[in-house]
């Protein structure tokens, strides 16, 4: 059996779920055997050995890179022997994160955690692939095929005319036609290494502005890296919520988890994958989904989405730009003026991070934040209520960055955070490339702690 159709057909074996043999050979002709906690499938013709102690099969290898493997599916108990080639030891980057993240669910499904310490991904060319004899069991019922599933999506995204539809009809689709109930889609914020909500299905709260910066649990390791994260076991150090907030309490990184925006999530997940969302080089967001269920999501999932995403990178860059920017849906009736009688809403901005608080309840911070206020600056001051999209990207108050502005996206984060806010103001569609400021009641602007005249 060649490696190139071999491992391939082969992934159920890699997937940790049962332990694999490795036999090498020490320069005197001394064999040694052991068991290693992850091979790992990189392409169809490389696999991955973790590398965790320094032992007589390392010492072997460094010496004698040629080895065998002997993996059993976990469905039908076939047996399959591999000869590989030890190619090199990666210490850091895609490969090393995704093992990282894979044992650390091992670990913990095997009664392993702070035992397993990942000390580099051993990379290993497939040289041959063997059946071994013996009984075997049935193959299980197959699933219903995905496919389909991601021709359906694809027909569907491909139709979106804005960037907001475009987010709605993916996660339509991903619970329609993949029966993902839990998810999120983060969008990527480059010059400050910060992931944020724009959109969630299946939780109690929406979590629209949780911010997650670069490198932190499943979903900041997969922007960090730009490579898709897929745990299968419960993995505490990778988990939201709890997990992830007690693991950056108290650390370096205590100042850069928002804590006034809950973040969202399974508070013990059993499965975990997070798919990068890319344009050419540049990252766009973060899909995230996660389930109670162990191995929900395998490798043919994993490819599933990363296909997915792969097409929805670039919808994304396109629908961001102006020329793009009307869904077909009318725009949303103008309301009536605020109630002059009623209290004024308090609104106070800090300029050093763009942080909006209403009332004195913290509402957003950023680009989002800056926009706000520069809206309900004009409307004070000028008596606007309808701004364009255009002018908004040409306004110097909001700090848009040169490149990949996403403004688009901001405003969508923060119609929603208003939304979910249930605030007397809103941010609503009032045409082709405008929206309005709607406001309930009279507002009192707070510049810094100073009302504004």
């Amino acid at each position: 059996m060649s490696a190139l159709r071999g491992v391939d057909t082969l992934r159920s074996c890699l997937e940790g779920i049962l332990p694999a043999g490795l036999a090498t050979c020490a320069p005197d002709g001394t064999p040694n055997v052991t068991y290693v906690s992850q091979l790992m499938y990189v392409d169809p013709e490389h696999v991955a050995l973790s590398f965790q102690f320094f032992n007589k099969t390392r010492e072997n290898i460094l010496a004698n890179p040629h080895a065998t493997v002997l993996m059993m599916d976990p469905d039908t108990a076939a047996r399959y022997r591999l000869r590989i080639r030890y190619l090199r030891t990666e210490t850091a980057g895609p490969l090393f994160e995704r093992m990282k993240a894979t044992l650390a669910g091992i670990a913990s499904h095997t009664g392993m955690a702070g035992v397993f310490r990942l000390r580099g991904a051993d990379l290993y060319r497939v040289l041959a692939i063997e059946t071994v004899p013996g009984r075997s069991l049935p193959p299980p019922v197959a699933r219903a095929p995905l496919l389909p599933a991601l021709r359906r999506s694809v027909d569907a995204l491909s139709g979106c005319r804005s960037l907001e539809h475009l987010i709605d009809t993916l996660a339509q689709c991903l619970e329609r036609h993949f029966g993902i109930t839990h998810q999120m889609l983060l969008m990527a914020d480059a010059p400050r290494q910060r992931l944020y909500i724009v959109a969630s299905r299946g939780y109690a709260s929406s979590g629209a502005g949780a911010e997650i910066p670069y490198g932190v649990g499943v979903i900041g390791v997969a922007a960090r890296e730009q490579t898709p994260i897929r745990i299968i076991f419960p993995a505490a150090e990778y988990a939201y919520g709890r997990a992830i907030r007690e693991q950056l309490e108290g650390g370096e990184l205590a100042d850069r988890l928002e804590a006034s925006i809950p973040l969202p999530g399974l508070p013990d997940p059993s499965s975990q994958l997070a798919v990068p969302v890319r344009a050419g080089d540049r990252l766009m967001a973060v899909l995230y989904v996660e389930s109670d269920q162990q191995y929900r999501f395998d490798y043919d999932m994993e490819d599933a989405l990363v296909a997915l995403c792969a097409m929805l990178g670039p919808c994304m860059c396109a629908l961001q730009s102006e020329a793009i920017d009307d869904d077909g849906t009318p725009a949303t009736p103008a309301r009536p003026p605020p109630d002059a009688a009623a209290p004024p809403l308090r609104v106070r901005y800090f300029e050093q991070d763009g942080s909006i608080f209403l009332d004195d309840t913290y509402l957003i911070k950023g680009v989002a934040g800056s926009i706000l206020w520069a809206l309900l600056q004009d409307h004070q001051t000028l008596g606007r209520c309808e701004f364009s999209k255009r002018e908004l990207r040409l306004d110097p108050r909001l700090r848009l960055p040169e490149v990949a502005d996403n403004l688009d996206a901001r405003l969508i984060l923060l119609s929603r955070r208003l939304a979910d806010r249930e605030a007397d103001l809103r941010i609503e569609k009032a045409g082709r490339g405008r929206i309005r400021l709607a406001l309930a009641r009279p507002v009192s602007l707070i510049a810094g702690g100073v009302q504004a005249a």
